[in-house]
């Protein structure tokens, strides 16, 4: 463990990202309790307000970001100042993600079923953090030989290869199978290669003009919902909490 945490996290400069990456998930699971609390009306917490306008928890997020980023290029890796802007800029970006939904949809959507898309991009964001973290770089590693530089260059083609897959599933609308397949390639195969939903960019794009395929996907669209609909939406509500229309 001792020689891979330093070959891996300290001589290729990722302590910076794994600080980052921490800041990152803490700060968002931190924000949902809190936020969930405010709507309860529960604990001492309260919706933040300057002359009227509610400010939401994305503005102090952008700002953190903008301190966090420029200060982490200014610090470079080898310092005690990356360590603290990367916590920065975790935080700030935490704080962006949770809102994701609003910036989408330039509207407040965070207690409806846009706003999950929120829970989504920081999933995905998490999930691409955490395999940058433990992936074997071959950049920034000493003494590796020819072998071991051939396997990281080889596992590094994988992965790029499971992104495209990832990103096909996502514009297929197979939010889930994207997610977890960052983690778990064979899952994005499976959704790069399934039906697109007809709701999705790619049927967009790809079933306008051949409407048998359309309907094949609206067919197999409804049976998934049908089966998996009430299982997916008790695990997202745990998550993100109820939409307005469901509590």
């Amino acid at each position: 463990m001792g020689d891979w945490w330093v070959r891996n996290i300290l001589e290729p400069g990722k302590l910076p990202l794994l600080l980052a990456l921490v800041s990152f998930v803490t700060t968002f699971m931190v924000t949902r309790c809190i936020t969930r609390l405010i709507r309860a009306g529960r604990g001492p917490f309260r919706d933040i307000s300057a002359g009227g306008q509610h400010v939401h928890h994305v503005v102090p997020g952008v700002v953190l970001m903008v301190i966090g980023g420029f200060g982490a290029v200014a610090a470079g890796t080898e310092s005690w100042a990356a360590a603290v802007t990367a916590g920065v800029f975790g935080i700030g970006a935490g704080l962006v993600l949770d809102e994701f939904a609003l910036i989408l949809y330039l509207h407040d959507v965070y207690w409806t079923e846009q706003g999950r898309r929120s829970v989504e991009a920081v999933v995905l964001t998490a999930a691409l953090a955490g395999m940058l973290l433990t992936g074997f770089s071959p950049f920034g590693v000493n003494h590796s030989g020819p072998e071991e530089q051939l396997v990281r260059l080889n596992l590094i083609t994988t992965v790029l290869a499971n992104l495209l897959f990832v990103v096909v599933s996502l514009g297929k609308g197979k939010y889930v199978l994207g997610v977890v397949g960052v983690l778990i390639p064979p899952v994005a195969l499976v959704g790069a290669l399934r039906l697109a939903r007809p709701d999705s960019l790619w049927a967009r794009l790809f079933y306008r003009s051949r409407p048998r395929l359309r309907a094949r996907a609206e067919r197999r669209a409804r049976r998934h919902d049908e089966r998996w609909d009430g299982v997916g939406r008790r695990l997202s509500n745990m998550l993100a909490g109820p939409p307005d229309d469901e509590r």
